[in-house]
C-alpha cells in the first residue's frame, strides 16, 4: 500500500476547494437548501461538468473519468468541509455503481455517461429506513429487509409491458429530484419472495406545495421533499401506486448477485460518507482554533488556557485517526484495481464499516466541542457551527448508529460467535464455530 497521494489526487484536491471556497461559504449553503432542490443547481453543474465529479469513479468507457473510489473519497472530504447541500453521494457513491454493476449494457450506454456528467441525478430508494441493512453495513442483506409486504415495503409485479411498483419509502436521499431511481423491491409473492433492484426513469415536474410528481410517462409516482434535521442532506418521501419500472439487469434477476451488489456498494458508499465526515469535521476544528486564537477574556485569548487547548489537542487526534481510517476505508474499496463494479474483489466490508463508524463519532465530537468553544455565538442560527453539528446529528439518524456498525465490522471479522459459526461453515469440514472464534489481539481489522 502506497499512502502518498498522486500528483493528480493532490490537483483534485486543489481545485476542487479553491472552488467551493469562493462559491459554497456559510450564507451560500444556507442558501441553497431554502431553494426547492435543496442545492445550488449551477454549482452543480459547474461541478459536473469541469470537474466531473460524479464520473470519478465511472470506467471512461461509460463517460466517467476512469479514477478509483479513493479519488471519489478525497472530493467528498473537499464537499464535507463546505457542507456542500448536493446529489453527489445520492448519485456517484449509490445509484451508479448499481448500475455499473447490474445493468445490461444498454442500460449502462443509456444512464451512465449521462450521471457522470451531471445532466442525470439518480438514487437509491430503500423502504422502511433500512439504507445501511441494505448495503451490509450495520447487518447482513439477506433477508427481508426490503419489506415483506404493500403495509412494510415495496412490490413489484410483472406486467405486459415490463414491471409494476407499489409501496411507499422515506429518507430517500436527494429522492425529491433524481431522475434515475435504483428502487428496491420484492417480487415473487411469499412463496418465491426475492428483492430485486428495479429502474424508474422519474421527471421531475414541480407540483404543488412543494411536491413533485413524476411528470408525463410515470404515473403513480409522488415525491415530497421531507423537513429533515440536516438540511443540506435533502431527502424525500416517495409513494408508488403502480409506477411503470423496469428490472436493473438482464433476464429474471438473481437476488444474490443484487445483494453481492448492494454490499461492494455500501464499501465504496461507507467511504465516501466517511471522507466527506472526516472534512466536515476538520473545517469545524480550523474554525474553532481560529475563534479562540481571536476571543478574548480576562485580557487573553482563550486559546491561551491550558485547558482549552488539552480539549483541542484531543479533538486534533481523533480527527487524524478517523483521516486514516476513511483513507484506508477508500484504498480499500479500490484495491481490487477495478472500482464499484466488481462484487468480488479484495475490498474490506468491516475496514468500511468502522471507518465510517469512527468518523461519524469523530464528528459528533469536534461539532459538540464547536458549540461549546464558540460560546453563546456558537448556539446561534447565524453561525456556522449550527451547520456542522446538524451535519453530525443527521448523518448518523440516517446512516448508523455507530454501535450497530461497529457491531457489523466485528461479526464480519469473526469476533462474535455468529460470525464464527458463518467463518467456520466454509474453513474446511470439521471445523466447528468455537474453534473459529480468534482471540482479539489475532484478528486484523
Amino acid at each position: 500500500m502506497d499512502a502518498a497521494f498522486t500528483e493528480e489526487q493532490h490537483e483534485i484536491r486543489r481545485t476542487l476547494r479553491e472552488l467551493l471556497l469562493k462559491r459554497c461559504g456559510p450564507d451560500g449553503v444556507k442558501a441553497a437548501v431554502r431553494t426547492p432542490p435543496g442545492y445550488d443547481q449551477e454549482l452543480w453543474r459547474e461541478l459536473a461538468g469541469r470537474l466531473g465529479l460524479p464520473g470519478l469513479a465511472l470506467p471512461a468507457a461509460y463517460g466517467g473519468v476512469g479514477c478509483s473510489p479513493t479519488e471519489l473519497a478525497l472530493a467528498c472530504e473537499e464537499t464535507g468541509r463546505a457542507v456542500l447541500p448536493s446529489p453527489l453521494i445520492a448519485t456517484a457513491a449509490l445509484a451508479a455503481p448499481l448500475i455499473l454493476a447490474l445493468g445490461s449494457a444498454q442500460q449502462r450506454e443509456g444512464l451512465l455517461p449521462a450521471l457522470a456528467t451531471g445532466e442525470l441525478t439518480g438514487t437509491l430508494v430503500v423502504p422502511g429506513g433500512q439504507l445501511t441493512t441494505a448495503l451490509a453495513l450495520t447487518g447482513p442483506n439477506h433477508g427481508g429487509w426490503a419489506g415483506g409486504g404493500r403495509a412494510g415495503g415495496i412490490q413489484a409485479r410483472p406486467a405486459d409491458d415490463g414491471w409494476r411498483l407499489y409501496g411507499e419509502a422515506g429518507q430517500v436521499l436527494a429522492g425529491h429530484t433524481a431522475e434515475v431511481l435504483v428502487v428496491a423491491a420484492h417480487t415473487g409473492g411469499y412463496a418465491r419472495s426475492r428483492t430485486l433492484l428495479f429502474l424508474v426513469r422519474a421527471a421531475t415536474a414541480d407540483g404543488p406545495d412543494g411536491r413533485r410528481d413524476g411528470g408525463p410517462g410515470v404515473p403513480g409516482l409522488l415525491r415530497t421533499r421531507q423537513t429533515a434535521l440536516d438540511e443540506t442532506r435533502a431527502q424525500a418521501r416517495l409513494e408508488l401506486r403502480e409506477v411503470p419500472a423496469e428490472l436493473l439487469g438482464e433476464g429474471d434477476g438473481d437476488e444474490a448477485a443484487v445483494t453481492a451488489a448492494l454490499a461492494a456498494t455500501g464499501v465504496v458508499a461507507a467511504a465516501a460518507l466517511a471522507a466527506e465526515a472526516v472534512g466536515t469535521a476538520d473545517a469545524a476544528l480550523t474554525r474553532t482554533v481560529a475563534y479562540v486564537k481571536e476571543r478574548e477574556q480576562f485580557g487573553r485569548p482563550i486559546g491561551s488556557f491550558q485547558a482549552v487547548q488539552h480539549r483541542l489537542a484531543d479533538l486534533y487526534v481523533r480527527l487524524q485517526a478517523a483521516r486514516s481510517a476513511a483513507y484506508y476505508a477508500a484504498w480499500s474499496a479500490g484495491s481490487n484495481g477495478s472500482g464499484a463494479a466488481e462484487t468480488d474483489g479484495a475490498a474490506e466490508p468491516g475496514a468500511a464499516a468502522l471507518a465510517l463508524a469512527q468518523a461519524l463519532e469523530t464528528l459528533r465530537t469536534v461539532a459538540a466541542e464547536a458549540v461549546q468553544l464558540h460560546g453563546g455565538i456558537g448556539f446561534t442560527w447565524e453561525h456556522e457551527a449550527q451547520l456542522y453539528f446538524k451535519r453530525a446529528a443527521g448523518d448518523e439518524l440516517l446512516l448508523g448508529p455507530v454501535h450497530r456498525l461497529r457491531a457489523r465490522a466485528a461479526e464480519e471479522a469473526g469476533l462474535f460467535a455468529g460470525g464464527a459459526v458463518r467463518a467456520g461453515a466454509g474453513g474446511g469440514p470439521g471445523r466447528s464455530g468455537a474453534a473459529a472464534v480468534r482471540a482479539p489481539e489475532a484478528v486484523d481489522i
